[in-house]
């Protein structure tokens, strides 16, 4: 089952952390994350996007890891969260935290697949047909109980538009 939010992504990313976390994500965005969409804190991860304003999020809490369906998807990142109070918060980044979406889990490392899609139609949308549900990036948040291991790219998507990393 999935919750459904819709976040406002300023500054192209959505917030993921432990209740308690005072997680900073003031130096986690380099080149290689934004191109990554992926920045790691302690205490929180910081899902990048592709827009700077509303996006769909789905959340799915699961018992164990999900099958891969990255085809289904423009670009999957994973990385572990650290859980110790066993709340999960989902937030736009400029979102009071206080009032952001919260989701029990069990405490303890859980893993966190973000996967990304409708990426060039949020981008890029047709100007006679703003505001479209076609026209929003969509978000699921898949998050299950996990050891700690390293972030990992399953899947990239590139604007056409950006300049490829040096």
């Amino acid at each position: 089952m999935a919750i459904n939010l819709e976040l406002f992504a300023d500054y192209f990313q959505i917030h993921i952390l432990d209740e308690d976390s005072d997680a900073d994500f003031s130096d986690v965005w380099t080149k290689q994350t934004v191109e990554d969409g992926l920045g790691v804190a302690d205490g929180g991860l910081a899902i990048g996007t592709d827009v700077n304003f509303t996006v769909a999020v789905a959340v799915h809490l699961l018992a164990d890891r999900p099958d891969d369906d990255s085809d289904d998807f423009d670009h999957v990142v994973e990385a572990s969260l650290s859980l110790p109070s066993g709340r999960l918060v989902v937030l736009g980044c400029t979102d009071d935290v206080d009032t952001a979406a919260r989701f029990d889990m069990p405490s303890g490392w859980i893993r966190v697949r973000a996967s990304r899609r409708g990426l060039a139609a949020a981008a890029f949308p047709d100007p006679d047909c703003e505001d479209e549900p076609e026209d929003t990036e969509e978000i699921r948040l898949q998050a299950w109980p996990a050891p700690h291991s390293e972030p990992r790219i399953t899947k990239r998507w590139a604007r056409a538009d950006a300049e490829p990393l040096a």
